[in-house]
């Protein structure tokens, strides 16, 4: 059996994680067994029935481990409340993670049931199904399970589960009370939140947050992000004829919406992918201790640019982790006539982009599209909310529809917070090695209504490999990371602060 060196270590609290292999079997295989349970209930956000079901398995399986749980009402879904008994001398951690998913395209799975979990080792360049009892003699941590939300985010929960099996198992006095939230529309933006938190913000006060969502650093090591960016969107839509047109009858003629729209879009960006809207950037500042916090992330330009297949990034930044510190404005995809076998010579007679802004807590959504909004207006065009008529046609040259979408907020918690600081040198002395320190990541998780309600710290502690392909077909989840995240959620909560 691989084995990973110490890989159960006496924390600081002098509690001991058992570290022969029977113990180590026990624990990694049963968690293993009940996340196959688990993904195979599916779990579409967009499926009422699905959500249901998982509501159901998580009662049980929560309850089973002590916890108080509760399913609560909101405008969409609901959310999976869980509380361990409570004392009121002790400090009170909240897990936040999700129960739902992303939808799945079967066809495009190397397998046949995205929610059937298959076991794979790797062959070269290649992944070759091994059969679960395989794993009876040889736990490789090499090897992965393939399912959809395996690692996002079903896998860390049931970490979490198992991680509390394995407390009780040592007699160990936890130090924290522990109250976890699971979200239910996580994956479709987690519009009901806000008021949710609102609503229920007794039963979830806390004196900090920790987010067991995301993969750790494509490195491996141990990792704490301090915060993520937010998000908003824009639908751009400009109108040239009525209907589309012969491209010889009417070519230099009547305005084509697909250049007014390329125009208007490359105003926007300078060569060097800098937005060029006034205001855009306001705010931001960099100080030399913050630009060395980024650089030490262990990044490596020529790795990322080598996955990318890019010669040169962008110059928002002069490194990957500086270039997240600004609000990006992105073209997620463009829309005009037709294309490829089916491209006809027309003119056509409208032209959508559709933009996502991701943000970051120095600059607010609502201000940002205003500006983009400016920006469109003083290139000449008449900005409308809804599709125009044939006499806002004729009385305005260049029309444009902007549907906007809501925003979602970034955090980002101070580096130096005393619970960040607990969270770092526990993960510290659990796994033996420095743990990589991230001021704020790309993608985003829709905690702004905690911290902003409840007045409280948060942190994102990920548990799952980096390459775990989340959201796409063929997620997957590395064994040797379930034994990660046991260990990290162990130090976690056997480990009393200072």
């Amino acid at each position: 059996m691989k084995k990973i060196v110490a890989l159960f270590l006496v924390l600081t609290s002098g509690y001991a994680i058992a570290q022969d292999d029977d113990d180590l079997k026990t624990y990694i295989s049963h968690t293993i067994n009940e996340l196959q349970e688990f993904v195979a209930i599916p779990n579409d956000a967009l499926d009422h029935a699905d959500i249901n079901r998982n509501l159901t398995w998580l009662t049980k399986k929560f309850n089973e481990r002590g916890f108080n749980s509760s399913i609560l009402p909101t405008t969409g879904e609901s959310l999976f409340f869980a509380a361990l008994p409570m004392e009121d001398n002790k400090p009170t951690i909240l897990f936040y993670m999700h129960l739902d998913g992303q939808s799945v395209d079967p066809t495009k799975w190397d397998q046949p049931n995205p929610y059937h979990v298959v076991l794979k080792s790797k062959d070269g360049d290649q992944w070759k199904t091994q059969p679960f009892d395989s794993l009876t003699n040889n736990l490789n941590y090499d090897w992965r399970l393939f399912g959809r939300s395996t690692s996002d985010d079903k896998g860390p929960i049931v970490m979490l589960l198992n991680t509390i099996d394995l407390l009780k198992k040592n007699n160990v006095s936890l130090p924290f009370n522990v109250k976890v939230i699971l979200d239910s529309e996580e994956e479709k933006s987690s519009k009901p939140l806000p008021q949710a938190v609102k609503e229920y913000r007794d039963l979830f006060k806390a004196d900090f947050l920790v987010i067991n969502d995301g993969p750790v650093h494509v490195s491996g090591k141990p990792t704490v992000v301090y915060g993520c960016r937010g998000i908003t969107t824009l639908t751009l839509t400009t109108y040239g004829p009525l209907k589309p047109q012969h491209s010889g009858h009417y070519g230099n003629y009547a305005p084509n919406p697909g250049f007014q729209l390329a125009q208007l879009l490359a105003s926007m960006k300078d060569a060097n992918g800098k937005v060029l809207i006034n205001g855009y950037y306001d705010g931001i500042t960099l100080d030399p201790t913050t630009m060395e916090i980024l650089k030490n992330v262990p990044d490596d330009a020529t790795t990322i640019n080598n996955n990318l297949s890019i010669k040169t990034p962008e110059q928002v930044g002069s490194f990957y982790q500086e270039s997240l510190q600004y609000p990006s404005l992105n073209i997620r995809g463009l829309s005009s006539g037709w294309v490829g076998e089916k491209a006809r010579t027309i003119i056509p007679e409208s032209a959508t982009a559709e933009i996502d802004m991701r943000l970051v807590p120095e600059s607010d959504g609502t201000k940002l599209k205003g500006l983009v909004k400016k920006h469109i207006e003083n290139q000449g065009f008449y900005i409308m909310d809804k599709l125009p008529s044939k006499e806002d046609r004729m009385a305005h040259d260049k029309i444009i529809t902007i549907t906007e979408g809501s925003v979602t907020n970034a955090f980002r918690t101070d580096l130096n917070n005393a619970y960040g600081n607990f969270l770092v040198d526990v993960l510290k002395e659990s796994f033996a090695e420095d743990v990589v320190q991230i001021r704020i990541m790309g993608g985003t998780v829709p905690i702004g209504p905690f911290i902003s309600e409840l007045k409280i710290p948060a942190f994102i502690v990920p548990m799952v490999n980096a390459d775990n392909n989340q959201h796409s077909p063929n997620e997957n989840l590395k064994i040797g990371q379930i034994a990660y995240g046991i260990k990290a959620f162990y130090g976690i909560l056997s480990t009393p602060m200072d």
